[in-house]
């Protein structure tokens, strides 16, 4: 019992330190988290990268000190101007929930960008934590010319600092020693801006204006000051985080702001020279010019990739193939897991009893995920690409290479990944806009980014498309298939643009911010990083898209299945009943039964679709036709058009249940597109003609049929105002231009 007993006691003697790992992006700085802590975790060199929290325990910390190292995400200042800037700077300040108060903090930094990068560590030292500065790349700041002292650089900066080249551990057990030391010591109690030279202006500003907006519970240890001071430099907190916030906020920052420029001084751009001025004198007497400066191989390199013309050239080639290996290299994959998640439905209802669980599993459950999973290999191949491109430094010259043009709709150069993001599916799309600064900007790529047509809406296309379009082609290659598909792709990433356009000089009305980035050296991609990425991005996709679907599904599934009427079901009873009397007389007679198996299979099929109608689903198909009805659709494809909320591809296995497309004629969209040719209306006419056709794919250009991205646009504006506005005015363009495709295509003389 004494041993059971002391091992709590045990624990609760342990001291907890929290290290934070900080600096500018593309320092290395995950690269020293692996090796500080043994895990292992993305490393990546475009900004924004490392989003979420990462922790990990450090190696060779004593028993009694238990060390937790917290790697967040890079920052070029305390100002925030973007959520993982946010992440950062609340971190430091002890502001982040959940995340203790750090005890010792190490910043890292690129030794070849010296000068630019101990603008964020001084930030950080006058803290007043315990800091230790890894200054990592040291071999490639020698490849440069420049020879640092660390030891004056110690001295002038007042903390420890220690050389590394991480991406080689040198270094890094020096590194483990000098923060193992910094535990012990004791923190400073208040901010102490001692790296550069603010006025007395300045001092003051800042102590009123943290009273005045509330901040004097920010932070245990003084640092409401600096927050109230980089509030006061940028005042993007304010804007960022909540446009419905206080009043007071914006009136007590502006009246600072006045008061400061009525002494003559400039309350934005003199702090900052102020520092760089003192930063520049470190670096005269820390670093060395061995040689002078000369053109790397990235510098000559980036003369064609970012080049105002061939560059925009080169990116439209590089995207041009990499979608196209994404369609081609995927197809193979889906179909086997397709055929995976269709032999895991036989295998389950062949060990079952038939009744409503059995349905609930297989036409619910498995149905549901296998719904999902079968594009998956879209978005590990997306993810994959991607992957490469920021490893090998492309990334970052793609941001920087459309800013031009984006700078045109209100958006600047980061808002084109989470864009390309989208062609997989909006979701990561929308998770990717955290690196954007602005919030009204990140707001304006969320509320537009579904437009950008995603490949859950590749089965509905190839399914209309090879119903309702002929077959034609020019030149011998060029095909009316593909040219609808492009063209559809092009709707809606031209009504994205304009949409983003028009948010931007409306309700989210504001100038974007200016494109702040390093473009890093390019390097050889690391696989096993990419590979472990795209890994852990589907696993994101499966828990956070998967899960919905598949509750939504259950949802579909009883809606489709309910009420039943007992009556219709002896109806179809007594006729299967009939039908194994008669094969039963034949086989006892040793005759063949012709069309048994058809007529068996028609049979359940008509019950299915009479089921259907009658069910909860049917009957709000009914109640939706009237307002379909303008655009040339009948409640059948209002069944189908509900059904696509949980998923837009369900949109195909609804409509085969509703035209009774059995397994005997094959649920695929090309199967079912025959047996929509041969539907007819009483006059003989076709009912899908390519009027009907290309008014349906508008309108699933344009509609938000998607609860999973309802749901992730809820979670990241922390709000249901948003995604209830988005799901509203992306209805309103499907119903408008659907309305507008079916009437003027009849103007065209379309049938």
């Amino acid at each position: 019992m004494s041993d059971a007993g002391s091992a709590p006691a045990a624990a609760e003697g342990r001291r907890r330190v929290a290290v934070a790992l900080a600096g500018n992006p593309n320092t290395g700085k995950t690269t020293v988290f692996n090796l500080l802590t043994g895990l292992r975790a993305k490393v990546g060199n475009y900004p924004g990268v490392t989003v979420e929290r990462k922790e990990g325990r450090l190696r060779g910390a004593s028993g009694r000190t238990e060390v937790t190292v917290l790697d967040l995400p890079g920052a070029y200042s305390l100002s925030p101007r973007s959520q993982d800037e946010r992440i950062t700077r609340d971190a430091l300040l002890g502001r982040l929930a959940g995340v203790p108060s750090p005890g010792v903090v190490v910043v890292v930094l690129d030794a070849s960008n010296l000068q630019r990068h101990l603008y964020f560590a001084t930030q950080v030292i006058e803290l007043g934590y315990p800091t230790v500065v890894a200054l990592n790349m040291m071999d490639v700041a020698e490849a440069h010319g420049h020879r640092i002292d660390a030891g004056q650089l110690a001295r002038e900066l007042g903390v420890e600092v220690v050389p590394l080249v991480a991406s080689a551990g040198r270094g890094i057990l020096r590194l483990r020693s000098s923060i193992l030391r910094q535990v012990d010591r004791p923190t400073v109690g208040s901010w102490r801006p001692v790296l550069m030279d603010l006025p007395a202006p300045f001092r003051e500003e800042t102590e009123r204006l943290a009273g005045a907006i509330g901040l004097s519970g920010a932070g245990a240890r003084g640092q409401r000051e600096i927050h109230a001071f980089c509030l006061l430099m940028e005042g993007s907190e304010i804007e960022s985080a909540d446009p419905g916030r206080e009043r007071g906020a914006g009136d007590a920052l502006g009246e600072a702001r006045r008061r400061i420029e009525a002494r003559g001084l400039d309350w934005r751009a003199l702090p900052v020279e102020s520092r760089y001025r003192r930063i520049g004198g470190i670096c005269e007497r820390s670093v060395t010019e061995t040689i002078p400066p000369r053109e790397t191989l990235s510098d000559r390199i980036d003369r064609w990739l970012t080049h105002r013309y061939w560059g925009i050239a080169l990116l439209a080639i590089v995207l041009g193939i990499m979608f196209q290996a994404i369609f081609v290299f995927a197809h193979w994959p889906m179909e086997l897991l397709d055929g995976w998640v269709g032999a895991a439905g036989n295998w389950l209802a062949q060990r079952m009893p038939a009744g409503d669980l059995r349905s609930l599993l297989v036409d619910g459950v498995v149905a549901g995920v296998g719904a999902v999973v079968v594009f998956l290999p879209q978005i590990c191949l997306l993810f994959l690409f991607i992957g490469l491109l920021e490893e090998t430094g492309y990334m970052a010259r793609a941001a920087f290479i459309m800013d031009r043009w984006m700078m045109k709709l209100g958006l600047h150069g980061r808002s084109f990944i989470p864009l390309l993001g989208s062609f997989a599916c909006a979701i990561p799309g929308i998770m990717a806009t955290r690196t954007i600064e602005s919030w009204r900007e990140k707001l304006a790529v969320i509320l537009v980014a579904p437009l950008m047509s995603c490949s859950a809406r590749l089965p509905v296309y190839t399914l209309l498309i090879a119903a309702c379009l002929p077959e034609r082609r020019w030149l011998g290659a060029v095909r009316l298939s593909g040219l609808a598909l492009l063209g559809m792709y092009g709707l809606g990433v031209g009504s994205a643009m304009f949409m983003a356009w028009l948010f931007r000089r409306t309700i989210l009305r504001g100038d974007p911010p200016l494109l702040v980035m390093e473009l890093p050296p390019y390097k050889r991609p690391a696989l096993g990083m990419v590979l472990r990425h795209v890994g852990e991005r589907a696993g994101m996709f499966l828990r956070q898209a998967g899960t919905l679907i598949l509750a939504f599904n259950m949802v579909l599934w009883f809606l489709a299945t309910y009420p039943r009427s007992e009556e219709r079901a002896a109806h179809y009873g007594a006729a299967r009943e009939q039908l194994q009397r008669e094969r039963a007389g034949r086989d006892a007679h040793g005759l063949d039964a012709p069309g048994w198996a058809e007529r068996w299979a028609a049979l359940e099929r008509e019950e299915a679709a009479e089921r259907l109608e009658r069910s909860f689903a049917g009957r709000l198909g009914r109640c939706l036709e009237p307002a379909i009805a303008p655009l040339g659709m009948d409640w059948k494809i209002g069944i189908g058009i509900v059904s696509s909320f949980a998923a837009r591809e369900l949109f195909v296995s609804t409509m085969s249940t509703v035209y009774r497309v059995g397994a005997a004629e094959g649920s695929e969209p090309v199967r079912l597109a025959e047996h929509f040719r041969r539907q007819t209306r009483e006059d003989g006419s076709p009912v899908y003609t390519a009027r009907r056709g290309l008014t349906l794919m508008v309108f699933y250009v344009f509609a938000l049929q998607c609860a999973s991205t309802v749901a992730v646009v809820r979670r990241e504006t922390h709000s249901w105002r948003w995604p209830l506005f988005q799901w509203a005015y992306m209805g309103a363009l499907a119903w408008g231009f659907a309305w507008i495709t079916w009437h003027g295509t009849r103007w065209l003389g379309m049938s």
